[in-house]
């Protein structure tokens, strides 16, 4: 029933962060089929998303909440103490275990359980599905950490429903459970395949199905959405463990673990080895992004590798994608990884647009976004520089960018057309194409209809990239674009670039959009004119966490990001903070520096980076979250870890380091 180890604390093997993570902070490991797990360090779910496991089914983009939690009850010399986290809704607040609880991130999440006269510790893995065959799996290690035996007592919490809902209980779920020795095998509803529960050595398991009813989740409610739902648990698990012995359960979808305490062992060696080496960076902000990075990179339908946009609500977004891709491949030298997911993404490019939202084949993706495929553009563009295939380039991706090219030029969906100036129109005032897409209830927030300047900026690079790739056929497209570019987006008497023209008007608007046009290597601008949008920004735009999305000198500004979804959304592109947007930055400012200034402004740069270190352990535990209020003191908000923030920084510092110019695609 339990095995006997070696006495091995949560603390290790640890790793740069504070000696106390804040209660509400939020863990995530990934599977790397698309699911993950997550939590809270206080172990209280406070989103729906929250649970153990949330598994994306094999044959569906979306994801389903496998294991929900535990509820363990812990028995010692006849008294039972409960170590469940939980807030009801029938309760002003939360019921906390009975115990003293610690928590550490490394190796894996785990938790110390301290009660008058025994210690038990939980520890958490998920299995990432590899490209040896390994299929994702979630363990769970409970070890009696005190001199003395202990009963334990576990009720499994399952969800078995969409993950982005909160259900009510519901009495048509199916709650026969199928015994194979020391497996057992529920399948409630149809929304997943079989659940296995598997445990090393003799373990008893009672069949006893009970809904808990009436969680509350406290983020969801602050968040303006439905915050009340309920759990099902088909039966109760006892284990019995003697001081300094532990036993392994292991959970499996489809089939049962044959061997749990070894996969849990291999599982453990691997992330003690990650810990240690991030103990041992040199450069803690690089190597915990980088710790970080691989959540993002997910095998989907036929072991496609794509890129989550975040966790825990994003899927696979393609402009998300291909921002993200360049930092987070290609700055760590992963070249592979990133031809991988860009020659995946060919056969989603339908009439010159890759999909806003990945479905599992193009006929079920959503078309939304006009700039996601210039995106990819940028990302080919930072592969070949990085020693890309040529061969592959040749093949694949040059005609895959001459097809965006002629379709943009011809005209598709999205109101995508080139005007008589050779610059690309997109969206219209009911349609928000580019990546400012909030919406309330009465519309689009910043619809940014005509010409949008990142979209000019990212389709002049394009047609630059493939006049430079052989393509001389659109030499004349190119020149005619920089000349209106110029002609049309220069603010001579503000020193900056427009936000967008629309009929021929210029909206003067201070937004961080410039900023990538200032810093793309193939661009119509001069230096001193990529210099002048550096200063704007600097002084109206950049924060300790990112880039606002509007001056605060602009009467529309709003510098919280707060409230139910209406006020959220109001505030999202109106004025929040886009780490993200940092990657930019960076780039152009290193691009406008002059060769004296260089040294200063790469160490301004680099202390700016810097800054970010404490957000690691903030919301996200190694990671940054989503956005930042504009407004000091810049509370975090949205995801809790968001791909393109994590990429984005990752590319920046290695635009620092001076080695990997290719990953902006020229000089920095």
């Amino acid at each position: 029933m339990a095995r006997a180890t070696p006495s091995v604390g949560t603390d290790a093997a640890t790793a740069p962060g504070p000696a106390v993570v804040p209660a509400a902070a939020e863990w995530l490991l990934a599977d790397g089929r698309g699911g993950y797990a997550c939590g809270t360090a206080a172990d209280l779910p406070m989103r729906r998303y929250h649970g153990l496991w949330v598994a994306r089914p094999e044959d569906s983009a979306r994801r389903c909440l496998a294991v929900a939690g535990l509820d363990e009850r812990l028995v010692d010399g006849g008294r039972e103490t409960s170590l469940l986290h939980a807030h009801w809704a029938a309760l002003p607040q939360p019921s906390p275990p009975a115990a003293a609880v610690a928590f550490a991130l490394r190796p894996c999440p785990a938790w110390a359980f301290r009660t008058a006269t025994a210690t038990l510790e939980r520890a958490v893995l998920l299995r990432a599905a590899d490209d040896a065959g390994a299929e994702p799996m979630l363990f769970v290690r409970w070890r009696n950490l005190g001199g003395r035996p202990v009963r334990l007592v576990v009720r499994p919490l399952l969800g078995f429903c969409d993950a982005d809902r909160l259900p009510a209980a519901d009495d048509s779920f199916d709650t026969t459970v199928v015994a194979r020795g020391a497996s057992w095998g529920f399948r409630p509803s149809r929304v997943l395949p079989a659940l296995w529960l598997t445990v090393d050595g003799l373990a008893a398991f009672r069949a006893e199905a009970a809904w808990y009813r009436g969680f509350l989740y406290a983020t969801d409610r602050a968040r303006g959405y439905d915050h009340v739902g309920d759990r099902w648990s088909p039966g109760v698990l006892e284990l019995d463990l003697p001081p300094g012995g532990d036993a392994v359960a292991a959970f499996a979808l489809g089939a049962p673990c044959a061997a749990p305490a070894a996969e849990f062992d291999a599982a453990f060696a691997a992330a003690g080895e990650r810990a240690a080496a991030l103990s041992a960076a040199a450069d803690p902000l690089r190597a915990r992004l980088e710790h970080g990075a691989d959540a993002f990179l997910y095998r989907a339908a036929g072991d496609r590798l794509g890129v989550l946009a975040g966790f825990p609500w994003f899927g696979e977004w393609g402009r998300d994608v291909f921002v993200a891709l360049p930092g987070l491949t290609l700055a760590r030298g992963r070249l592979d990884l990133c031809e991988r997911v860009l020659a995946g993404a060919l056969p989603f490019l339908r009439r010159g647009l890759l999909p806003n939202i990945y479905g599992r084949a193009p006929g079920d993706s959503h078309y939304g976004s006009c700039d996601a495929a210039l995106w990819f553009a940028l990302a080919v563009q930072r592969y070949a520089l990085a020693g890309g295939s040529r061969q592959r380039l040749r093949d694949e991706f040059v005609p895959a960018l001459r097809h965006i090219a002629e379709a943009y030029t011809a005209g598709t969906e999205l109101g995508l057309r080139v005007d008589g100036d050779g610059l690309l129109l997109a969206g219209s005032m009911d349609l928000n194409a580019t990546w400012m897409d909030a919406r309330t209830s009465r519309g689009p927030v910043t619809p940014r209809a005509g010409l949008p300047v990142e979209i000019q900026a990212l389709w002049y690079s394009l047609l630059a990239l493939l006049v430079e790739l052989g393509e001389t056929s659109f030499t004349a497209a190119r020149d005619r674009c920089g000349a209106a570019f110029l002609r049309q987006f220069w603010l001579e008497h503000a020193g900056h670039l427009a936000d967008r023209v629309e009929h021929g008007v210029a909206d003067a608007s201070v937004r961080p959009n410039m900023v990538l046009a200032a810093g793309l290597p193939a661009s119509p601008l001069t230096t001193a004119q990529r210099a002048a949008v550096v200063r704007k920004a600097k002084a109206e735009l950049l924060t300790p966490r990112g880039l606002r999305t509007l001056s605060p000198h602009d009467p529309a500004y709003r510098g919280r990001y707060e409230g139910g979804t209406d006020a959220r959304d109001l505030a999202y592109h109106q004025g929040t903070a886009w780490p993200w947007l940092g990657g930019c930055y960076v780039e152009a400012a290193l691009r406008a520096a002059t060769k004296k200034d260089l040294p200063r402004v790469r160490a301004e740069l680099r202390a700016w980076l810097d800054g970010f270190l404490p957000e690691l352990d903030r919301a996200g535990l190694d990671h940054v979250s989503e956005v930042f209020d504009g407004d000091e003191p810049q509370r975090p908000g949205g995801t809790f870890a968001q791909a393109w923030n994590t990429g984005e920084l990752l590319r920046a510092l290695a635009l620092l380091d001076g080695k990997h110019a290719a990953v902006a695609g020229g000089r920095a």
